[in-house]
């Protein structure tokens, strides 16, 4: 397999921070005790992605970085999610799964400068699109780069 075809470390540690995110609302099981789960029987599995390619071990620190940050800073990433939400619109209305992308790209524009705005989109659209096969990817897409113009401004 070429190094091409493989899932790299950050957008392996990206779905997992939705995974994560996803799981504790539904749970409510803790921040850390989540991180751990993931560290001790997630991560690092040979398992082929949905494409058949082979996915590679997730940056486990930048994946707990996400987790424990979209957590610590919930208030202010769900206010810059609400912000750019339609007129009307609550942030618990939407499904649970659109809400952890949109908490973990938020947390990422707004707290990981370092990481290209196009980059964070990308990744949070793509991901959206394993997750729906509807409008939820394009509403992802204009209400992540919405909350990066605000953020990166």
């Amino acid at each position: 397999m070429s190094k091409n075809n493989r899932i790299q470390p950050r957008s392996v540690a990206r779905l997992a921070a939705v995974q994560a995110l996803y799981q504790m609302e539904v749970s409510g099981v803790g921040v850390d005790a989540v991180v751990r789960e993931f560290s001790e029987h997630r991560f690092d599995r040979d398992v082929d992605g949905p494409d058949g390619d082979q996915l590679a071990a997730a940056d486990e620190t930048f994946f707990a970085e996400l987790a424990k940050g979209v957590v610590d800073k919930q208030g202010e990433v769900d206010q810059a999610i609400v912000k750019r939400l339609a007129s009307g619109w609550r942030l618990d209305r939407l499904d649970a799964t659109a809400r952890a992308v949109l908490r973990a790209g938020a947390f990422e524009l707004m707290h990981r400068p370092d990481v290209p705005t196009e980059v964070v989109i990308d990744e949070y659209v793509e991901i959206a699109k394993s997750f729906f096969e509807g409008p939820e990817a394009g509403f992802i897409n204009g209400a992540l780069d919405a909350i990066a113009r605000d953020a990166r401004t």
